[in-house]
């Protein structure tokens, strides 16, 4: 793979990024017991074959051409940086095992998780790492992924952390070295000249479009341009993070979204809105004077097309119906705002201000990610996204894979994600959460369940 230059929005994450807020994604993969094969002896402690899985584990992403890549910044355009080849790659400086008492490996997990998402990844490495825990006494074990924002958006995070799976792994060739590329003139002729001319004066008109839209939206919201977070998420950032998780019935959310209309995602957007409304009430706090709002990023990639490289992303912005006590009411108005947002299209609203940094200079970028990291806190209070994953079954060495938990980073001043991926049957949930303000996550992650139990009652045909 040559050098190819970091996107504009792909350019705004990694230099948004700082120690206390690092901007990668992770999913935490859940592996049953791998089957008993014929030759090979079961392990004396009963966990899995370990280094058999973490050599596994090391061996594919290794042959993952896009896991080769670091940034290195470049002369043109200035302040532009460029993905490259590690010349001295070395799949051990990322593929990692950490044994866990297997007491309670769920909990030991989600502990961990939560440890490994505070600390940012490695910048002068190709930006991913996975950590493979193991100890559970009766041989499941788990993967932690860790891929940085500027790498991939959803979609292209999953296509590129698929490529540990068996079912997926079988159609990746060894890595090849990265053919050299021709030298180019840095000095455009007279036609390119005019087509870049051209080009800018398009994207200056689409900026000042999608900008307008973004200012306008924000200050419709009453309120909202003086900093402050909606009061459950008013904490100041700490830094640390806690991770809890959630499985949903798939088909219990479908019975819902065929009984009300609209999307299963309107559903779940539904669930999380009313699970804070829970929380609020569990930690004895009144209700927010109005309703926190989440940015629903939407993907920009047309349906069935590669995932391509980067990010492709725009966003909708919902305010969660929190202090409506009435779950169909809920549901109804999330359905009803998420149709006024689809109609108006993602080029509209201040979600769309991921529009707004692809049309900005590489420059604007590295000299202005400090004023623009704590612009998020303005548009929205939490971030809730769906990660589409493969419908078919996977598996890693042969275990089966239970359960994946997509988690989400967190802006400066945001204090709660929650990334959502339908697998087997389930709708599991991931929540990231600063520690310090929400300390309580586990509370906020069994609410989702008690939620879905107001739409669908048990024992509902």
């Amino acid at each position: 793979m040559s050098s190819e230059l970091l996107a504009p929005l792909d350019l705004a994450f990694w230099h948004l990024e700082s120690t206390a807020h690092p901007l990668h994604l992770g999913a935490l993969a859940h592996f049953g017991p791998r089957p008993p094969e014929s030759g090979r002896p079961a392990p004396p402690d009963g966990g899995p074959h370990t280094p058999e899985i973490l050599d596994l584990l090391a061996r594919r992403a290794a042959a993952v051409p896009r896991l080769r890549m670091r940034v290195r910044d470049v002369l043109l355009p200035v302040g532009g940086a460029a993905w490259s080849a590690d010349p001295d790659f070395d799949v051990r400086h990322h593929v990692h095992e950490v044994a866990l008492p297997g007491a309670d490996f769920p909990a030991e997990t989600a502990r961990l998780a939560a440890e490994l998402m505070e600390r940012p990844v490695a910048r002068g490495l190709p930006p991913w790492e996975m950590y493979l825990f193991s100890g559970a006494p009766d041989g499941s074990f788990a993967v932690l992924v860790k891929l940085h924002h500027a790498l991939a958006d959803g979609m292209r995070a999953v296509a590129i952390g698929a490529g540990i799976f068996d079912e997926i792994a079988a159609g990746h060739r060894p890595a090849r070295r990265p053919r050299p590329v021709p030298p180019r003139s840095w000095l455009p002729g007279p036609g390119r000249l005019f087509g870049m001319a051209r080009d800018r004066l398009g994207d200056l008109g689409r900026a000042v479009e999608v900008g307008a839209s973004v200012v306008g939206s924000s200050v419709v919201r009453a309120g909202r341009l003086d900093g402050r977070p909606t009061t459950a998420f008013a904490a100041e950032s700490s830094g640390t993070r806690r991770v809890a998780t959630a499985s949903l019935s798939l088909d219990r959310v479908h019975r819902v979204r065929r009984g009300t209309g609209g999307t299963a995602n309107d559903v779940l957007l539904a669930l999380v809105a009313g699970a804070l409304r829970r929380w609020f009430d569990g930690r004895g706090l009144p209700l927010p004077e109005t309703d926190p709002r989440a940015l629903v990023p939407v993907s920009r990639r047309r349906p069935g097309a590669p995932p391509g490289p980067g990010n492709s992303l725009s966003g909708y912005l919902l305010d969660l119906p929190v202090t409506e006590a009435d779950p169909a009411a809920r549901l109804a108005a999330v359905r009803h705002a998420m149709d006024r947002n689809k109609a108006a299209g993602p080029f509209r609203g201040a979600g769309a201000v991921a529009l707004l940094a692809d049309q900005l200079h590489p420059l604007a970028h590295r000299f202005g990610a400090p004023l623009a990291a704590g612009a998020a806190r303005l548009l929205f209070d939490l971030l809730v996204t769906q990660v589409p994953l493969p419908r078919s079954a996977l598996s890693l060495g042969g275990a089966p894979l239970r359960a994946l938990f997509p988690m989400a980073p967190l802006a400066r001043g945001q204090s709660l994600a929650v990334a959502m991926s339908p697998y087997g049957g389930q709708v599991h949930i991931g929540l990231v959460a600063d520690g310090a303000a929400v300390p309580d996550l586990d509370a906020l992650a069994a609410a989702l369940t008690a939620e879905l139990d107001l739409l669908d009652p048990p024992g509902t045909p």
